[in-house]
């Protein structure tokens, strides 16, 4: 159940029941703690659409302090009196709404703003936290660690699926997309990189200060930062529109040599995933590698996806071609988690296929036939419903998900099949989508396909379909 705050205003007219309309028009109401995600109820918050951060931080490493300044611009999409803001431990100093000091509380994740007057529904305003303290490491319900991961030398921040209201406050769920500018200022041994592109680097008393833009609506999720000692290099790329896109890699001294031939791949990897789902969605594109063990997985952030240690070729396919599928088409909510993973998994088919491995339908086979083998989860729920927030990461929306795109293959054939692909990811670029979209947008473009049993024994049916 989501939680929203009350604000106590004082009726001064003769008759209650006229009080909103006598009293010099409608009084706002306080948005919600949270957006009703089901896995994630508190996450995201209602009231507001936020169309930009920009954050201000500095960090001592030594002492593992993190200072920020975070402006959010957002939307009033109602009447508000109070509205609230996800971040998660910190200490707030100091609120500002339109430049007037405002009131705040606190209640566990929420930071509940109370502006000093009304804010009208469809208004842009502009609030400013400044806080301060040492970020947490958050436990997903899957124990997996996220949020802010602090290194030999540095940090490094990751936020799926709740994590980046541990270094900033904002509205934490992926239905709500925003542009982002991060200055980051460290010590000037050290490099700070984030998402989209370098805008601007100083180094004064000691101290390097880097400020990178991401135009492209971006989910908090996929936000990152890494502070630590890396090694950068820049570069470009052709694109198969003729255009030349900035590459931006940064890698851990211990991971250079590892490193070295799987970053060789990346132009490789792009051009044929442009082939295959279209024009690449970003601005700039790259990989962060931190060193070996500083996270438990790697994840897809926007524009350079992080690695803990080099990856595999196949590892590298698939985060990037999440940079389609999960940060340009992304999940409205949680339960749509499928629709990130199950074609990033497939994309890694694709490329077995492509380059002499296995074919998908061989893939395909091995999974149906012997999967329980090393994926003893994978008929125990469907992948468009995880039992639970601890399940969204499991196997079934991974690779029972990928056999979901290649049953929609079998059904169409190759040429529908990336007509389908490219299509959703060019109708929903930038955008968000569920479950619904996609099976819609599905049998819109494949009308004389009959995809019941795809959806219903494959998509949503419970335990093992049988083999047709």
């Amino acid at each position: 159940m989501s939680r929203s705050a009350r604000v106590v205003t004082t009726v001064t007219c003769g008759l209650l029941a006229l009080a909103l309309t006598a009293c010099g028009g409608v009084q706002g109401t306080p948005g919600g703690s949270g957006v009703r995600d089901p896995y994630f109820p508190k996450a995201g918050n209602g009231g507001y659409d936020v169309t930009h951060y920009d954050l201000d931080l500095a960090y001592d490493p030594d002492e593992r302090h993190l200072t920020g300044t975070a402006e959010i611009t957002a939307r009033a999409t109602q009447d508000l009196s109070a509205f609230d803001l996800d971040l998660k431990g910190m200490e707030v100093e100091r609120v500002t709404v339109e430049g007037r000091r405002a009131r705040w509380s606190r209640n566990g994740q929420e930071l509940v703003v109370r502006p000093h007057g009304d804010l009208d529904d469809g208004e842009t305003f502009r609030v400013v936290v400044r806080y301060s303290g040492r970020p947490e490491t958050i436990t997903d319900p899957d124990d997996s660690r996220e949020g802010w991961l602090p290194t030999g030398d540095g940090a490094l921040a990751l936020g799926e699926p709740v994590g980046s209201m541990a270094w900033f406050p904002g509205s934490h769920h992926p239905s709500d997309k925003a542009s982002y500018a991060i200055t980051v200022t460290v010590p000037e041994e050290l490099e700070a990189v984030s998402n989209g592109e370098l805008a601007a680097e100083t180094t004064t008393n000691g101290r390097r200060t880097l400020r990178w833009r991401t135009d492209e609506p971006m989910a908090s999720y996929v936000a990152t930062l890494a502070i630590g000692d890396y090694r950068i290099r820049r570069s470009t790329v052709t694109t198969e529109s003729g255009g030349e896109l900035p590459v931006y890699t940064a890698v851990a001294p211990s991971e250079e040599d590892a490193a070295r031939e799987v970053l060789a791949q990346l132009p490789e990897v792009l051009e044929w995933a442009e082939t295959n789902f279209g024009p690449y969605p970003f601005s700039s594109t790259g990989a962060v590698i931190a060193p070996e063990g500083a996270a438990d997985y790697a994840l897809e952030t926007q524009n350079r996806p992080v690695f803990p240690g080099a990856p595999g070729t196949g590892l590298l396919v698939h985060e990037l071609v999440h940079q389609w599928f999960g940060n340009s088409v992304t999940p409205k909510s949680w339960r749509d988690m499928w629709l990130n993973e199950a074609f990033a998994t497939y994309a890694e088919w694709l490329w077995d296929e492509d380059n002499d491995g296995d074919s998908a339908q061989e893939t395909f086979d091995a999974l149906y036939d012997h999967g329980e083998d090393d994926h003893e989860d994978l008929w125990s729920f469907p992948p468009a419903e995880p039992p639970s927030a601890a399940h969204i990461s499991d196997d079934p929306v991974y690779q029972r998900g990928a056999m979901v795109l290649h049953k929609i293959r079998q059904a169409v054939g190759d040429d529908s099949f990336y007509d389908i692909v490219q299509g959703w990811a060019a109708d929903r670029r930038h955008g968000n989508a569920d479950t619904a979209d996609f099976t819609a947008y599905v049998e819109k473009k494949a009308p004389d396909t009959d995809f019941g049993r795809i959806w219903d024994e494959w998509l949503y049916g419970e335990g093992k379909p049988d083999r047709p």
